[in-house]
């Protein structure tokens, strides 16, 4: 057997795609064997049988001389180790050397890079001996969609940060690069506010154990980026704040029986001027907490009677010439919270309750390609996620219904469908906590990825897509990803952790 050193080449280009082209070039040895494939599906793939071994001792990941990132670069360098680990789990060193053989990836960003590296990664395979092959393959590749998301709710039940980090790790192997962090809801606030100390103190299920503090944020924001994942904050409202009214007196609405207060509270009150001081300062601090340029700023399930029972809301309503529609109180809400978080340099995503920036699409049934037909009509930028609501679960092989779904199938032009910017798989937690979030995910959210990654007619089939996808499980539990079975049968290296 030959143990010629081998080097992996990463370079890449000052331009914006994130594309990929990946040439396994390495001469060493032939054989016959081919791997499952890689997951999800590159646009362009061409493997054959013959089959190089990698040594791990002589086995380097290093920079292009024409790259315009080299040593220092940050995000590379940790992802150098961290793939060399999971290409070579059975291995730990750091004495490597480089000679002749190489494989040489070649990306227009950063970000490019990664994601062929995560490729490179699944096609590496070891034989009954424990030798590690990779077959002669050729890729280039790039995603469908710009924005792949995995929404994770941290209000319903509170999620360790550890299970949150273990989901960015799982979720890079399934090329997603937004993490929609559904952080605050009705059940508690979490998020530890520097301004509000209040609102997580007297709001979260537990002021010290059940909290994020500014360096748990932090954290999590590194982490992903390291890994190629954006960090989307939620905070909903006006609706779903009631863990918000515990630690800021006077911004929900009081709810009245007759002409008498209740005692109850509703929705945030949209009539008072203190409201939209009170989210201006909360929205600045927010804004420099979470760097990226989107915030989601809710809007959705709104219960109006409250705000009807409210003798000061119901003035408002006239004075401001609203008569009964509740809907136009809402839209002025939501107008103003945009205005906010406009001022502050971010692109806002609402619910599709609310039409105002980039629309997400949740509402369920053949709905929601009427939905995207009438925003994308109006000209406004859409997610999907109807169809991706994971935390709904059904015995079998759900995975096939988030598989077959296809974003663009919808009446409207084509300019209307270059609107669709992506989507994302959403798992509330009513019934998810960190005790089952990641079987719960894994690998059915990889099923939406290959949907937000791959090109639509390569992948049509389910059937084809099974031994890929059952591959790919395997593969996430050697990683330590507690990943459920998709149906009957073994992996070569079962989860060890139990």
């Amino acid at each position: 057997m030959c143990n010629m050193e081998v080097m992996c080449i990463v370079s890449f280009g000052r331009y914006t795609r994130p594309k990929f082209n990946l040439v396994l070039l390495i001469i060493l040895q032939l054989s016959l064997h081919t791997v499952e494939g890689v997951w999800p599906l590159p646009q362009s793939f061409t493997s054959s049988t013959e089959r190089y071994p990698l040594n791990p001792k002589a086995f380097y990941f290093g920079y292009g001389r024409q790259s315009a990132a080299q040593q220092d670069c940050s995000v590379l360098d940790a992802a150098f180790k961290r793939y060399f680990s999971l290409i070579f789990p059975d291995y730990t060193s750091d004495n490597l050397s480089v000679s002749a053989g190489q494989a040489s990836l070649n990306a227009e960003t950063v970000w490019g890079a990664l994601r062929g590296l995560e490729t490179f990664s699944q096609l590496v395979y070891q034989d009954d001996f424990g030798t590690y092959f990779v077959n002669k393959t050729e890729i280039d590749d790039f995603p469908r969609f710009q924005f792949r998301g995995i929404l994770l709710d941290t209000s319903r039940h509170y999620l360790p940060v550890q299970a949150i980090l273990k989901t960015l790790d799982a979720m890079a192997y399934s090329k997603f690069n937004v993490f929609h962090w559904h952080i605050v809801d009705d059940p508690s606030f979490p998020y530890q506010s520097r301004t509000f100390p209040d609102l997580s103190s007297t709001g979260a299920f537990h002021p010290m154990t059940h909290i994020y503090t500014q360096s748990d944020v932090r954290r999590v924001i590194s982490h992903a980026r390291l890994w190629g994942i954006r960090v989307l904050p939620e905070f909903d409202s006006p609706g779903h704040t009631q863990s918000w009214g515990k630690g800021q007196s006077d911004l929900l609405t009081p709810c009245y029986r007759g002409s008498t207060p209740s005692g109850t509270f509703g929705p945030v009150n949209p009539v008072l001027p203190s409201t939209y001081q009170f989210m201006a300062r909360l929205f600045k601090e927010v804004s420099s907490v979470f760097p990226d340029s989107y915030i989601h700023l809710g809007g959705d399930e709104v219960d109006f009677s409250c705000w009807k029972s409210n003798p000061d809301v119901r003035a408002f309503m006239q004075k401001m010439g609203f008569g009964g529609d509740f809907t136009k109180l809402e839209a002025f809400y939501m107008e103003k919270i945009v205005n906010i978080t406009s001022a502050l340099k971010k692109t806002s995503i609402v619910w599709q309750d609310v039409s105002l920036s980039v629309v997400e699409v949740w509402r369920h049934g053949s709905s929601y390609k009427e939905e995207l037909s009438r925003m994308t009509k109006a000209g406004m930028r859409v997610l999907l996620a109807a169809p991706w609501y994971i935390n709904h679960i059904a015995y079998g092989q759900d995975w096939r219904n988030y598989y077959t779904v296809q974003p663009l199938n919808f009446s409207g032009t084509e300019e209307q469908k270059k609107l669709v910017i992506g989507g994302e798989v959403c798992m509330w937690g009513e019934y998810v906590d960190a005790t089952n979030l990641t079987p719960r995910l894994w690998p059915r959210a990889s099923a939406a990825a290959e949907r937000l990654w791959s090109d639509e007619k390569q992948t049509s089939s389910v059937d084809e897509a099974f031994p890929r996808l059952q591959d790919f499980r395997c593969k996430l539990v050697r990683r330590g990803i507690r990943a459920e079975p998709l149906h009957v049968g073994h992996c070569k290296h079962e989860y060890q952790g139990v």
